[in-house]
């Protein structure tokens, strides 16, 4: 196998399509930059004594967990956790839970109105919580909710935008398989549970993180509904000590504290993103 013959001292250029690539690569690592620099701003005074500067250049010469450990002690912070995790939790459990039962439904049955519905459905995502907040408000209270987490968590279990991705997913699984279902002689919650379920897992897994953070850092449904300090979340809470004669060390390991679930969450459910990402590309 022979070689084209080559200049010495010739400089080969790369290709507009590698040139692109590489100024790509550079702007998205400035952004990059800008997007990691507050983290990495609250993870330094997190970290930092309580002498160091309010706006870190770098990593301080001596690292502390001081900070860390007294934010348990300030306030309700660990009663502010509980209430976040819970109120997190159980939306993610009810609405997927919910969501996927009212998706397969509207995705494989066919009833009068079907449409209608799915349109009544998607209609709702046009419309502003701000606008719906005080209707909300006042049901609540007359249901005896304030300063409650049901009286929090039950306003936000219906949520049309997680009906309308899972049916998109349940439309594209084959029909073949419900069709052996119906032979094997599986009733609707059987098909559901044994084939629906298992199938929408990756859809289902990033709809959980969606739903996870949105409730992990909503703000202001918890602030109006949990009035008193036990009831508060911990977003809530967060926003309370800035009010308050605590040191900004203090607040942003706080801050770092709120934010560790969402990792644990992200790092857990981050396979099934992946594989249904990669199924997605296999079928198209």
């Amino acid at each position: 196998m022979t070689t084209a013959p080559t200049t010495a001292g010739t400089v080969r250029r790369p290709s507009p399509e590698r040139r692109r690539q590489r100024v790509l690569t550079v702007v998205l690592g400035v952004i990059s930059l800008f997007t990691v620099a507050p983290l990495f701003a609250v993870v330094v005074l997190a970290v930092s004594p309580a002498d160091a500067p309010t706006i870190p250049y770098a990593l301080p010469d001596s690292l502390t967990l001081d900070n860390i450990v007294r934010v348990f002690t300030i306030g309700e912070f660990p009663l502010w956790l509980f209430n976040s995790f819970v109120y997190s939790t159980v939306s993610v459990i009810v609405v997927l839970l919910t969501a996927s039962m009212a998706a397969y439904a509207l995705a494989r049955k066919r009833f009068p109105g079907r449409n209608a519905l799915l349109w009544a459905i998607i209609a709702t995502l046009m419309v502003p919580l701000q606008a719906t907040l005080i209707p909300t408000f006042i049901l609540v209270a007359r249901l005896g909710g304030v300063n409650t987490l049901w009286g929090m968590i039950l306003p936000t279990l219906a949520n049309a935008q997680a009906v309308f991705l899972i049916r998109q997913f349940i439309r594209e699984l084959p029909d073949d398989y419900f069709e052996a279902a119906r032979l094997d002689g599986a009733g609707e919650w059987r098909t559901f549970v044994a084939i629906v379920l298992p199938l929408i897992r990756p859809v289902l897994a990033t709809l959980a993180i969606f739903v996870f953070l949105w409730h992990w850092n909503d703000l202001l449904w918890p602030l109006v509904v949990g009035q008193s300090d036990q009831a508060r979340t911990l977003t809530v809470g967060l926003a309370t000590l800035n009010t308050e004669t605590v040191s900004t060390a203090n607040v942003m390991a706080a801050t770092m504290v709120s934010f560790i679930p969402c990792l644990v969450i992200f790092a857990i459910l981050q396979r099934q993103i992946v594989a249904g990402i990669t199924a997605g590309g296999v079928k198209g």
